[in-house]
């Protein structure tokens, strides 16, 4: 069976987003997928890179350079325990969900702070190998989330410009940096302002498109597909 973990970031297990997660675990455990939820607010993951990642003694204790202490710190396993479990995650599923509300045409904090702390040198890219050799590659990856602006807002002549735009550095400067091949994101756009019945719908289509997932392609990784 297919491994997934959902990165999940809300406060409120009753939340759209909540409601996303949980169909997702549903959907994907009746393929027979095995699915780990790494959910970050719950967990009180530390969103902030420092000192503390490194166990035992600096690369350089003159001069704290955080990208280098984290990638040697990897090299020798002298990496803080919650960052080794969220790399075994990583390494273990062939999917990886990101489940979040889009906050100021961004990620959460919490989950940016993920990104930063457990996507280090060594683990998910190492220069030259990154893009289409980046040490994540055979990974797929999924932005699923919620907005705040309706659809008109983010379309191409919106006020808010073409969501595409907002994904360019999630799925393109971290994802697809990292080797892994992105899928289409899920958008459910302005949940709060919508009926109960257009949220069910919501939940609907995306346990629909959860159940033909494994048959979708990869979006084409290029500056074209998020600026044509």
């Amino acid at each position: 069976g297919r491994k997934v973990l959902i990165v999940y970031a809300h406060q409120e297990p009753k939340s759209l987003n909540g409601s996303l997660k949980r169909v997702a675990v549903e959907e994907l455990s009746k393929q027979g997928c095995s699915v780990t939820v790494s959910d970050l607010y719950a967990m009180q993951f530390e969103p902030r890179a420092t000192r503390n990642d490194i166990v035992g003694c600096l690369h350089n204790s003159e001069e704290f350079n955080y990208g280098v202490e984290a990638w040697e710190a990897y090299k020798r396993g002298g990496l803080s325990n919650d960052l080794i479990e969220e790399q075994k995650k990583v390494q273990e599923a062939d999917l990886l969900i990101f489940q979040f509300p889009l906050y100021w045409f961004s990620m959460p904090a919490i989950m940016k702070g993920w990104m930063d702390r457990v996507l280090v040198q060594g683990f998910a890219h190492e220069f030259p190998n990154c893009y289409d050799s980046g040490l994540l590659k055979n990974k797929l990856a999924l932005f699923s989330f919620t907005t705040g602006g309706s659809e008109e807002m983010y379309a191409k002549g919106g006020i808010s410009g073409d969501i595409r735009y907002l994904l360019w550095p999630m799925q393109h400067g971290i994802m697809h940096f990292c080797g892994v091949k992105v899928l289409a994101p899920h958008v459910c756009f302005a949940p709060e302002y919508v009926s109960e019945e257009k949220r069910k719908e919501m939940l609907i289509a995306w346990a629909q498109r959860l159940k033909t997932l494994w048959k979708e392609e990869p979006i084409n990784c290029s500056p074209e597909w998020y600026f044509k």
